[in-house]
Parts: structure tokens; C-alpha cells; sequence
């Protein structure tokens, strides 16, 4: 399927993925809203990524549910957790309709050149290979940054902030 869609003028398979993801997205909102005894059951074996999907929405409202189409390992536990939370569909809508526009413009461009790389690659092509390794050290440098970043984030205080002034 994803070489048909490679195939596919730009407009074309951004309607497509456009349309798979809005979808999925929507399906995984319909279920979360519907099944809340299951609910109980997925985030006492998934507790963590419960937690953070809660503590986003929680945090966030609409533009967590955005922001989950750029992230990876979180898009269906925002998705189920905000239907598991009613969010109204006022709002649910218009932003998933923005973050599947984002998903399908990404992965219509740039997911589909690295699967087309990494197909190359297989086959025995130089420029593929590098292709896909580039995106893989990309892809690890961004990883090592955002631990980083979160780790400076929850640093511990220091004494001079809590000391009292004179």
C-alpha cells in the first residue's frame, strides 16, 4: 500500500493518509467514549501512558489532541483518553481535523521519501542507505535532546530560591 501512495501525486496521498487518519483517530475517540469498564482495564496495564495522556489533556485541553499527531507512543492513549474524558466534540473535531492535516503533510512528504529510501536501500542503493541512516541519526539526536530537555525541567531546587530574602 505505501508504494501506491508514494506513487500518488502529493495532493492525492495527502488526502488519503488525511482521511486513514482522521479515521483511526476517530475511531479510537468513539471507543474511548463508549467503553469506560474497559478503560479501567487498558490503563491498569498501561498506568504511565495513562497518566501522561490524562495529565496532557488535563493540561492542554483541544491542542493536546494536535499535538499527539507529532509524537510518537501517545497518539491513541490522547485520542481514547480524550474520549474516555467526553471532551465535546466542539472541540475534539476541529482539532483533530488540524492534527491529521500536520500527520498527512508530514507523512506525505518526508514518511514517504524515507520509506521510499529505505525500500531503495534494500535493493542495494548507496543514496538510500544514507538516506535512511541520516533520518535515523535525526531522529536520535532529537530523542537525546528532549531526554535532556525534560530532565532540566524536573531538576530539583535549588537552595537559593527557597532560602528567605533578607
Amino acid at each position: 500500500m505505501l508504494d501506491r501512495l508514494a506513487e500518488l501525486p502529493f495532493w492525492q496521498a495527502f488526502l488519503a493518509l488525511f482521511v486513514i487518519v482522521m479515521a483511526r483517530s476517530n475511531a479510537t475517540y468513539w471507543v474511548g467514549r463508549g467503553a469506560v469498564a474497559g478503560w479501567r482495564r487498558y490503563r491498569g496495564s498501561h498506568r504511565e501512558l495513562t497518566v501522561r495522556a490524562e495529565a496532557l489533556l488535563r493540561r492542554l485541553g483541544p491542542f493536546a489532541v494536535t499535538l499527539s499527531y507529532l509524537t510518537i507512543g501517545i497518539q491513541t492513549a490522547v485520542h481514547l483518553t480524550a474520549g474516555v474524558m467526553r471532551m465535546p466534540l466542539r472541540y475534539y473535531l476541529p482539532a483533530a481535523a488540524v492534527g491529521s492535516a500536520a500527520w498527512a503533510a508530514v507523512y506525505a512528504t518526508v514518511g514517504l521519501a524515507v520509506v521510499q529510501a529505505w525500500l531503495a536501500a534494500e535493493a542495494g542503493s548507496w543514496w538510500g542507505v544514507a538516506v535512511v541512516a541520516l533520518a535515523g541519526l535525526a531522529l536520535a539526536g532529537w530523542l537525546v535532546g528532549r531526554s535532556r530537555s525534560r530532565s532540566r525541567s524536573t531538576g530539583t531546587v535549588s537552595e537559593e530560591s527557597t532560602a528567605p530574602r533578607a
